[in-house]
């Protein structure tokens, strides 16, 4: 398995959608009934504490996954963003399962 960071921004004036998927958004992020993990997750600000957007790091088999996972998404088929980057990401520092032992 690998992990992937997205990093996705938001179509502006689109605060109320946002609101409105956030629970199944939410839910979604949470259900293992497909083959990602999502590790973290949280929405990004702006400098007034609005949501903008999303990060999540999702542990996945490959690329691809990560993809399929996210054109589920609720906030996806909502049209919600604008713009969606997928990233490779070597956890280093703070990884979870690093830090038994």
């Amino acid at each position: 398995m690998a992990y992937f960071c997205v990093h996705a921004l938001d179509h502006e004036d689109r605060l109320e959608d946002r609101l409105r998927l956030r629970e199944s958004h939410r839910a979604r992020l949470r259900r293992h009934d497909h083959p990602v993990t999502v590790r973290i997750g949280g929405p990004l600000l702006d400098a007034a504490g609005r949501m903008i957007g999303s990060l999540l790091v999702i542990e996945a088999a490959d690329r691809e996954a990560v993809e399929t996972y996210l054109a589920h998404d609720p906030y996806v088929l909502g049209g919600l963003y604008r713009e969606v980057a997928i990233h490779a990401f070597n956890w280093g520092l703070g990884q979870p399962e690093a830090s038994h032992g």
